[in-house]
């Protein structure tokens, strides 16, 4: 059964509405005004404020905020609308990102078994990185599965890729926050990561040594896609003993040849 807005009122005691639950109501309201409209494929006003259970004034208002950010189309003067293009925006970024952690997981799988340590491929969320493929190399001795899991975007070789290739008013807005410390050798200081951020463009690579966690070591290089950005970050990573600073450097064109394979398949021309 539909709400109404009388039900969702609540008053703090002075007549006014709590901000927060209000605002979570707008948003759920928002989000539901979406749904309908996608199912219907064109709606009305009054239509849509029933399966709302708001009066059509707020269905109104809701509809315009809506349509503003592209979310919603207003068809003509039918009063009726569609899903705007702002959707298909969302829908595109969304896609994309599954798209690599499809096309990457055979080349995870496959560095994997060149490499034999731990591969994993990256992208950007956000203020930190996020995992989307993973495959365990012979030589692994975990299993933990990192796939999912957010990573701090200066501790780690990953990170750094997509930090150093990032615009750079991001990447400068970034380098003004506080910088954790996750152990001894993590990188804190701006200008030093700004430091390290220009040899990892110039060499084309970057490593993290114990940055993140006590005893892993990584390295990581750039993925690029058909808009020739980088996209993603492909890195593999196992314990110091194995993966000693030497080594870890010696596997760099094993990485960069993958990377190139996945990227030519994201569509990258080539530079």
């Amino acid at each position: 059964m539909a709400r109404t807005e009388s039900d969702d009122a609540r008053s703090d005691g002075s007549g006014r509405e709590r901000s927060e639950p209000s605002l979570v109501r707008s948003v759920d309201r928002a989000v539901t005004a979406l749904e309908v409209v996608a199912a219907r494929g064109e709606i009305g006003i009054t239509e849509l404020a029933a399966e709302l259970g708001v009066h059509k004034s707020t269905a109104s208002r809701l509809v315009a905020a809506l349509a503003r950010r592209g979310m919603l189309e207003q068809l003509g003067d039918r009063g009726r609308v569609a899903l705007g293009f702002g959707v298909v925006r969302l829908a595109a970024s969304a896609t994309g990102r599954m798209d690599i952690a499809r096309l990457g997981q055979p080349t995870c799988q496959q560095l994997a078994e060149v490499v034999g340590e731990t591969v994993n491929l990256a992208i950007h969320d956000g203020e930190a990185a996020i995992n989307v493929a993973q495959e365990f190399g012979s030589a692994s001795v975990t299993t933990q599965n990192w796939v999912g899991r957010r990573t701090p975007l200066h501790a780690t070789s990953a990170g750094k890729v997509l930090l150093a290739y990032m615009g750079e008013a991001e990447r400068r807005t970034f380098l003004r926050r506080r910088l954790p410390r996750f152990t001894d050798a993590t990188i804190t200081e701006a200008a030093e990561l700004r430091t390290e951020l220009a040899r990892v463009v110039d060499e084309g690579h970057a490593r993290s040594f114990e940055e993140l966690e006590v005893g892993l070591h990584a390295v990581a290089v750039p993925v690029w896609g058909a808009g020739g950005d980088v996209v993603a970050a492909l890195s593999a990573a196992g314990p110091a003993y194995r993966l000693p600073r030497r080594r870890a450097r010696a596997i760099v064109p094993d990485l960069r040849t993958a990377a190139e394979d996945l990227s030519t398949r994201l569509g990258w021309l080539g530079s």
